[in-house]
């Protein structure tokens, strides 16, 4: 048993599909289902009221879509990590939620055993990117954009910044570093803030693109 449950919230507007997904993550012990919405504008709502730990959102749903939810979710400052789990493939599709915030993305076809991985991977504080959806972001961006910025990190953070861009999470760095969660938490905050970044996924891409990965 793990030492605390991931608590996960369903959002998809087909009822079959929030019933397999809970199909699947009813035999994980260290995952609990708290709740299920049918669109964008109910899963903020239940994901302000539920405070789970990651939401699981589809794309293109009726009225409120998965994008514009994230977009509300990060205005809201909801700590909550959103794992997209979609049946597009285009990247004209899912790097549009990536940069609205999500964590990574999923299949709707993902094996289960893999789906719960990508939970758990997600709640550790990975970004699950695949090699040409990264491409197609770091393409997107002005070339050098930032680039100025990096000068005004300090070498512990520029140390921060590489391990995220590993994938590492908080408590991975922080043994790594030799520092507790607290410090490491205030160093990817105050590295946010100089870099004008939204989140760690745009971190991890700004990191490849200026040569900060490690």
């Amino acid at each position: 048993m793990a030492d605390r449950i991931i608590r996960v919230l369903l959002v998809d507007d087909h009822q079959v599909v929030r019933r397999g997904l809970r199909t699947f993550l009813e035999v994980q012990d260290d995952i609990e289902v708290v709740g299920e919405a049918s669109d964008g504008a109910e899963g903020v709502a239940r994901t302000e009221e539920l405070r789970p730990d990651v939401v699981l959102m589809d794309i293109k749903m009726p009225g409120t879509d998965g994008i514009e939810a994230l977009r509300r979710l990060r205005e809201l400052e909801n700590p909550a990590r959103v794992l997209i789990v979609t049946s597009f493939t285009e990247q004209r599709t899912v790097v549009p939620a990536l940069r609205a915030g999500a964590s990574g993305y999923v299949y709707k076809d993902v094996d289960p055993d893999a789906l719960a991985g990508a939970i758990r991977s997600v709640h550790a504080g990975h970004v699950l990117l695949q090699p040409e959806v990264a491409g197609a972001l770091l393409a997107q961006d002005e070339p050098g954009a930032g680039t100025g910025r990096g000068s005004t990190l300090t070498e512990r953070e520029r140390e921060v910044l590489g391990l995220i861009a590993d994938g590492r999470s908080n408590r991975e760095i922080a043994r790594a570093l030799v520092l507790s969660e607290k410090t490491v938490k205030t160093h990817v905050s105050n590295i946010l803030m100089k870099l004008d970044l939204a989140d760690r996924t745009q971190a991890a891409l700004w990191a490849v693109r200026n040569g900060a990965a490690g």
